[in-house]
């Protein structure tokens, strides 16, 4: 069995990705073969690993880290799948750590950490779209969920939040409803303008869930090529709050403020204000936003 890269961030989740790895360590050396053990602190740490790998051979690579160190790797591992498109697929894997674990959840990962150690052990590596945003001279691929307007705020908040619980993004939802005003935005979708008024949310969805457990796009596939695009226009704030509560069961779909298109490409602009980000759990902002699906790009272990 070839050797497989771990990227761990024993500081994660409030420490809890270092108690985690001291429980599933000897499984996975078991269970996988030969380890490589990169320990990280800080994202930008995780490029100079995955360089180190690939010179050297080694394509499978596990996450045991929390949201910034996840977003680096995959914005690493797709930028070497496109530096080197004849070369071997370097291949993902996530363990889940910490309070959301939206995308464990959707794709059938166990939230056990013993069992995701056998489990990772026997998943193969299958095809995946992500998504890229290029907004102000940037660049940024996402795996799950990105979205603008309140999102970002709800970032903000979530991450200055010390211990962080299951019901942490609920809660700082709520609050920034309470006081966001919603923004004026363009959107057009592949070439064809969609809306344009003023929005709560846009969110451009390769996966189904975020905010633990909220159903945003329910019917979205990580392999169709196709972004589901949910837009939540601007209304009443308690109406929006009293509406909350649908993004659980996915009934928010049929409220007649809630918009859904499918497409390939997705362009946002606001007149007045950037726009907040959240991209798969980081904080970013920016206007003139460009979401471009990137079909397959990324073979992750499921």
């Amino acid at each position: 069995m070839p050797k497989t890269l771990i990227i761990l961030n024993p500081h994660a989740a409030g420490g809890l990705a270092g108690r985690l790895w001291q429980q599933i360590e000897p499984l996975l050396w078991q269970n996988l073969g030969d380890l490589v053990i990169a320990v990280t602190e800080k994202p930008d740490e995780v490029p100079l690993h995955l360089d180190k790998a690939y010179e050297s051979g080694l394509t499978r690579v596990i996450s045991i880290g929390g949201d910034g160190t996840n977003h680096a790797l995959v914005n690493g591992l797709a930028r070497l799948n496109e530096e080197y498109p004849d070369g071997p697929r370097m291949v993902y894997g996530i363990l889940p750590v910490g309070t959301g674990r939206d995308w464990a959840r959707s794709q059938g990962i166990p939230l056990n950490p013993e069992e995701a150690a056998h489990w990772i052990a026997t998943a193969e590596p299958r095809p995946t779209d992500i998504g890229l945003l290029t907004y102000d001279h940037r660049r940024e691929h996402f795996l799950n969920i990105a979205s603008a307007g309140l999102s970002g705020e709800i970032d903000r908040r979530v991450n200055q939040t010390q211990v962080r619980r299951p019901w942490t993004f609920l809660k700082a939802t709520v609050a920034t409803l309470l006081t966001h005003t919603a923004q004026a935005v363009q959107v057009t979708v592949d070439d064809e303008q969609w809306y344009e008024g003023d929005a709560y949310l846009v969110a451009v969805a390769n996966g189904t869930t975020f905010g633990h457990g909220m159903k945003i796009a329910p019917d979205a596939r990580v392999d169709d090529g196709l972004f589901d695009v949910v837009l939540i226009e601007g209304m009443p704030r308690l109406e929006a709050v009293a509406a909350l509560r649908r993004l659980y069961d996915a009934s928010h779909l049929t409220h007649p403020g809630v918009h859904l298109r499918r497409g390939q490409q997705v362009r946002i602009t606001s007149p007045i204000h950037s726009l907040g980000l959240d991209l798969d759990g980081e904080h970013a902002e920016g206007n003139n936003l460009t979401f471009t699906v990137r079909p397959g790009l990324l073979p992750i272990l499921s």
